[in-house]
């Protein structure tokens, strides 16, 4: 499992809790209508900063005034603002980049409505190339990045490095959500690459090895 960056100080961010997983160097298109989340995406624009998202686990995305907090992922992933639109009044059209993991280590509700939270970011991994045995995870991306079309799949990409590979099979693939947030919560490459391999056989995704 994944563990906080050595020495790093915890910083404060509002997080955004959503029924999704953003993957480090992933994309993720967001419509920002609530008015506590409009105006999160604006300080961000205007500071340069990041928000947290993370997973929830139980409680809707989009609360009433007076629910409770939902019950959401200890692991997240900073997310930057790449590009915005409002082509309609009140509504934010946003494509954000995953940046950093992170685990949380407190958080509360802010008067505007916000979560807001200290996080700990977590040590990016180091490059690890592809075994000859996951060459079928590599030929399974090509495949689907061609699906997905360069609009919507990371540009300039390693195709060879086992972080890469793993973080985008489990960002585009059809997994259940628990399954995506424990590939993002596993801190080995070989490891995730390997769980996704086995999950991909059983299910017949991957057979014989091959894609």
């Amino acid at each position: 499992m994944s563990g906080a960056r050595r020495g790093a100080a915890p910083m404060r961010i509002p997080l955004f809790p959503l029924n999704a997983v953003l993957f480090p160097g992933g994309l993720l298109p967001l419509k920002v209508f609530e008015q506590r989340y409009v105006e999160m995406t604006k300080a961000c624009l205007r500071d340069d900063a990041p928000f947290g998202v993370c997973a929830i686990r139980q409680g809707p995305e989009v609360a009433r005034e007076g629910d409770p907090v939902p019950v959401f992922a200890d692991v997240g992933t900073l997310a930057r603002i790449a590009s915005w639109d409002m082509a309609q009044l009140g509504i934010l059209h946003v494509a954000a980049r995953g940046d950093a993991r992170f685990r949380v280590e407190r958080f509360e509700r802010a008067p505007s409505g916000l979560v807001v939270a200290d996080v700990v970011a977590i040590a990016a991994e180091p490059r690890v190339a592809l075994t000859a045995a996951q060459a079928p995870l590599r030929n399974l991306l090509e495949v689907v990045a061609t699906r997905v079309g360069p609009a919507h799949f990371p540009a300039g990409g390693d195709f060879d490095d086992a972080s890469f590979v793993g973080y985008r099979l489990a960002e585009f693939l059809p997994l259940p959500l628990p399954v995506k947030q424990s590939m993002l919560e596993i801190n080995d490459a070989g490891v995730r690459l390997a769980v996704l391999q086995r999950f991909l056989l059983e299910r017949g995704v991957l057979a014989g090895g091959e894609p």
